[in-house]
């Protein structure tokens, strides 16, 4: 059994100035505003100490972290999780414009894992560089972006980043420079890899900041006038589902389709506005949550024959039961 104490203690001792927590609600660092507690929580402020943590968790301990940005992807279990969870935020914010960019005619911005997109989205727009306005309103960090490939409104971080650089779990090499993400929808090979997302480099293009200024401007009405954005949510609950006959579908359609708009299990409902928004009306646990998203497939696959696969991602206790 893991002796949790010794661990922080251990991380205490080696790590001075790293900012730990014990038994932390992970309702205070997810958008859907529900989770149980973990028993350790590790806010690196910088590089140096997020190496220093995955080294003693790894070598002195056999524990491997659970890495995450600001949780608007994240649905965690009512008893919360028995895992160390390193979150990448403020102090990992690096954001500098580089002198040159790696592509004739751009511009290179590096931007540390805990850095917002919004944040980011904003820096560019200072300096006049375009190709991630459609970043501006996604509630995530540069280090979540990255490892889910985020994207809105047919912008995507795979259009417009060039490297990413990481650092693994020990014995391997620890920091590894310009690695190809692998993007695809919804999906980088970090999904695959025990690694912990340090930074990343953005090739943009100059653009006229009156315009860059008009098109993110644009995209704030759209999600005001479309998304619930007054309640608690992951965004959108289900990945885009494969063309059907070589015509594209899209899940909040099916859902709408099947009658599901306010359909509610306790707290949580489908939302009236956006039927591919499951959102926390007041109260809602995660069970409450997994239980409505499980609803919504089974009718949604038996009407249309169609599986949804959820976008965000769950954690929780072994053996809660899950299915998906």
């Amino acid at each position: 059994m893991m002796n949790w104490n010794a661990l922080y203690h251990r991380l205490r001792e080696q790590i001075p100035s790293l900012e730990l927590r014990q038994n932390e609600p992970m309702s205070r660092h997810t958008s859907f505003k529900v989770g149980g507690p973990v028993p350790i929580m590790a806010l690196p402020k910088d590089e140096n100490e997020a190496q220093a943590v995955l080294a003693v968790a790894a070598l002195e301990f056999g524990v491997r972290p659970f890495f995450m940005g600001k949780g608007s992807n994240l649905l965690v279990g009512d008893r919360g999780t028995g895992l160390l969870v390193m979150k990448a935020c403020d102090g990992l914010g690096r954001l500098e414009l580089l002198p040159e960019g790696e592509w004739p005619g751009h511009q290179t911005i590096l931007a540390g894992s805990g850095v917002s997109l919004a944040r980011l989205a904003s820096f560019a727009l200072e300096h006049g560089l375009t190709g991630l306005e459609f970043a501006h309103g996604i509630p995530g960090s540069v280090g979540g972006g990255v490892y889910m490939n985020a994207g809105a409104y047919g912008g995507e971080m795979g259009q417009v980043v060039s490297s990413v650089t990481s650092v693994s779990l020990p014995p391997e090499k620890f920091v590894q420079e310009n690695i190809d993400p692998q993007f695809s929808y919804r999906h980088s090979v970090y999904q695959e890899r025990d690694d912990f997302i340090l930074r990343a480099c953005f090739n943009l293009r100059p653009g006229d900041p009156a315009e860059i200024r008009a098109k993110m401007d644009g995209l704030a009405v759209r999600r005001k006038e479309k998304q619930p954005l007054e309640y608690p949510s992951a965004g959108s609950t289900f990945k885009r589902p494969a063309p059907v006959d070589g015509q594209p579908v899209y899940a909040a359609a099916l859902i709408d389709g099947c009658g599901l708009k306010g359909l509610s299990v306790g707290g949580a409902q489908v939302s009236e506005k956006h039927a591919g928004f499951v959102v926390n009306k007041g109260g809602a646990t995660c069970r409450d949550i997994v239980e409505l998203i499980t609803q919504i497939r089974e009718r949604v696959f038996k009407e249309t024959g169609v599986t949804l696969e959820p976008e965000v991602r769950y954690l929780g206790m072994e053996g809660e039961g899950w299915n998906f």
